[in-house]
């Protein structure tokens, strides 16, 4: 389905990075094995051992790599790296690793081609977020990215919402914010007058709160037509 030209000039779809584009927890799972298996492979003997508690003290990315770095060095009696070489590895070596989530090229370059506007709200360290993003492959379909780091603002201020939209010159009424966090993504979105896909993951299946649920990225066109369908356009709505 393919929306009018006329409105979908009017009309973006707005995506949250970690968890929603990027499947993070498999990107964080294969640089901690490469960091195990290659910078510290004289200092951890069990590298699936040291993965896997390098994922949990993340916190699907609550906590950030200093505190996680110095609890390993602790917990696995790592000598000769400190805390602020790992972290400096991490910092400029994590992009590299980075993979979306299925169906996600195939989903942007659809909506691109029906002519939505696409942008980008990262709640995250900057220039640390742009990269990771532009390492999806997907930076010339997108507008707007946007970074909380580099604009002072986080989801899920509305303010950050109401710039996207400022900047890509789209009135938050014909907008639609597709995310993974119940409360940063769609509380935030929905509060400055959004619709919003859930995507399930670490927050669990459903959201009740969210206009749409989307369990695989293939479904995501058809949901976005359909939500939008029942907006009327808006063109001094800004």
């Amino acid at each position: 389905m393919q929306p009018a030209a006329e409105s979908s000039e009017q009309r973006a779809v707005l995506f949250d990075l970690d968890e929603t584009l990027l499947d993070r927890t498999a990107s964080l799972k294969r640089f901690a094995l490469w960091q195990a298996t290659g910078m510290l492979r004289n200092q951890i003997n069990h590298a699936q051992q040291f993965c896997d508690r390098f994922v949990e003290l993340d916190d699907n990315g609550r906590v950030w790599k200093d505190r996680v770095y110095q609890q390993l060095i602790d917990e696995f009696a790592i000598q000769g790296w400190s805390m602020q070489e790992l972290l400096s590895s991490y910092e400029l070596c994590f992009s590299g690793f980075c993979q979306a989530k299925p169906g996600v090229s195939t989903a942007i370059k659809t909506l691109h081609q029906q002519g939505y506007r696409l942008g980008l709200i990262s709640n995250g360290k900057t220039p640390f977020q742009e990269r990771n993003f532009q390492a999806l492959g997907l930076c010339e379909y997108f507008d707007v990215v946007i970074v909380s780091e580099a604009v002072e603002l986080r989801k899920p201020d509305a303010a950050i919402f109401q710039l996207a939209c400022e900047r890509l010159d789209v009135p938050v009424s014909q907008a639609i914010f597709v995310g993974d966090n119940p409360i940063a993504d769609i509380q935030g979105a929905q509060q400055v007058g959004m619709k919003t896909v859930y995507i399930p993951g670490f927050f669990g299946e459903h959201c009740a709160e969210a206009d749409g649920v989307c369990s695989h990225f293939e479904q995501l066109p058809a949901l976005v037509n359909g939500l939008f369908e029942c907006l009327p356009p808006t063109l001094t709505d800004k």
